[in-house]
């Protein structure tokens, strides 16, 4: 019973792991490239380079959706370093439901767009080379139904985006704590947020 008593609960990180830096900010530059490529190639008119602008906006669905698989599975077996003591209840909740919402749309967006694609009758093969399974029979109406979904699938992403984008800079800049600094890449503070 002593033995187990004193027993001490691991201790909770300062900062993030570089695999989860990492894949923080390449799922970011992803987005980042695929939400304005979406845009473009939308009213372009039917030719190859359409076709090959496509492949590429699908390629990097691809990539964000695999590497948003490998962050939910880090984030299933480590522990993130503690918010601020200083922030309140309701922005702890706030601060983890957006979270949770940002995890879910980088999975729901790219299977959306892969939908999209085979309702299209358009596999997708990533990087021209691996062929990735039709999800859906080709089918035109519900084809149409899910560019309309997946599109308001993207602004919805990109609106939770900028609004975890207005939360860091928040933090960084007015109540100046280390929420942003913990996940940026090149350098990392350790503090104690418990005092």
């Amino acid at each position: 019973m002593g033995r187990i008593s004193q027993r001490r609960a691991p201790a909770e990180p300062c900062t993030y792991t570089h695999l989860a830096i990492g894949l923080h900010w390449a799922i970011a530059l992803l987005i980042f490239a695929a939400f304005p490529l979406g845009l473009y190639m939308h009213d372009l008119p039917l030719s190859p380079y359409k076709l090959r602008v496509y492949s590429y906006h699908k390629w990097i669905g691809v990539a964000v959706l695999a590497l948003v698989l490998v962050r939910v599975t880090w984030r299933a077996t480590h522990r993130p370093p503690r918010l601020p003591s200083t922030m309140l209840p309701w922005e702890r909740a706030a601060a983890l439901s957006m979270c949770w919402l940002l995890y879910v749309l980088t999975i729901v967006v790219p299977v959306s767009g892969w939908l999209t694609s085979s309702a299209q009758g358009f596999q997708t093969v990533w990087l021209g080379i691996l062929p990735l399974p039709d999800l859906v029979p080709k089918d035109r109406q519900l084809a149409r139904s899910l560019v309309d979904i997946h599109t308001a699938l993207c602004f919805f992403m990109m609106a939770c985006v900028g609004l975890h984008i207005a939360a860091a800079l928040k933090h960084h800049f007015l109540t100046q704590d280390d929420v942003l600094f913990n996940m940026m890449p090149f350098r990392r503070r350790q503090t104690d947020h418990s005092a």
